[in-house]
């Protein structure tokens, strides 16, 4: 910006400004009062709030259910955003060709994606339901006697919900990898064929670099979406079983602020939260830059 004319620099402002002004005031004063409200002990029930310092922060970090919703929180967020990712690609690579009724099958597969997550969140209970529901027929049916129950143990509990939030958001990693596939450079595998090169080879070493910066994106979308998921757990398993078999830590906000009352220990979730996420996503942005360089 130094050496232009200050026309440039107004204008520069003048399209800025209206953008400035709704992050400020939808995104950045939110945040500063989430902040500001978990440093007091302020609970729905009363709305007046007293100052008690980091008090609340204390208290999380005591907590013994802390860390299980932290535990919950990191292993569901890994297995999201690698089982995602790996069979988006998956599918990516095998609809990617010319085959009869491809246009169909993108779309299904697209399609949970764009459904509400509590009406998928409700079709999977009927799916795991133990009693009659297709998953626990399918494991009898192969031959396994001790058949889990998804609703009581906490381990299948978190399983359960990952496949679901998964099977929802399996079409948005699969339509970015399609267009990101479709944009990779033929003479790249042109020469690839030429040299010889096997189905395995150019896949490790022409496709993948070739998909570096859109599976940096998704890694870093896919992550944010999957730490910020409530819907599937509250229709599926309200955060149980167990207390807080499947309470991840947006949940635990939930539980905390409206289950509780306990506005202020919301608040301190969600800016613990809140910092997780920007130490990560600051982490990926800066992998991408050096992958773009």
């Amino acid at each position: 910006m130094r050496g232009r004319p200050w026309t440039d620099h107004a204008l520069f402002v003048v399209l800025l400004a209206p953008n400035l002004a709704l992050l400020g005031l939808f995104a950045y004063r939110p945040l500063a009062d989430t902040v500001r409200l978990s440093f007091t002990d302020r609970s729905l029930a009363d709305p007046a709030a007293a100052y008690i310092g980091f008090a609340n922060y204390r208290e999380w970090l005591g907590r013994g259910d802390s860390w299980q919703v932290v535990t919950n929180t990191v292993v569901f967020t890994v297995a999201a955003v690698v089982g995602s990712m790996v069979l988006g690609l998956a599918l990516a690579l095998l609809l990617n060709r010319k085959l009869f009724g491809r246009n169909a099958v993108r779309a299904v597969v697209f399609a949970p994606f764009v459904i509400s997550g509590a009406a998928v969140g409700v079709a999977f209970q009927f799916l795991f339901d133990p009693g009659f529901g297709l998953a626990q027929d399918l494991l009898l049916r192969v031959g396994l006697t001790n058949v889990p129950d998804f609703y009581q143990n906490s381990h299948w509990a978190l399983f359960m919900v990952t496949v679901t939030y998964i099977w929802k958001n399996l079409g948005f990693t699969f339509v970015i990898y399609l267009a990101a596939l479709q944009g990779i450079r033929r003479e790249l595998l042109e020469a690839a064929a030429i040299d010889g090169a096997g189905r395995r080879a150019t896949f490790t070493r022409v496709v993948l670099p070739q998909l570096r910066p859109t599976t940096l994106f998704l890694s870093i979308t896919v992550m944010l979406n999957s730490l910020q998921l409530f819907d599937i757990i509250n229709v599926m398993t309200r955060g149980g079983p167990l207390g807080t078999g499947t309470t991840t830590m947006v949940y635990q906000v939930y539980l905390e602020s409206f289950r509780n009352s306990r506005a202020g220990y919301g608040a301190t979730v969600a800016t613990v939260l809140f910092v997780v996420l920007l130490i990560a996503a600051l982490i990926q942005v800066r992998a991408m830059d050096r992958g773009a360089r």
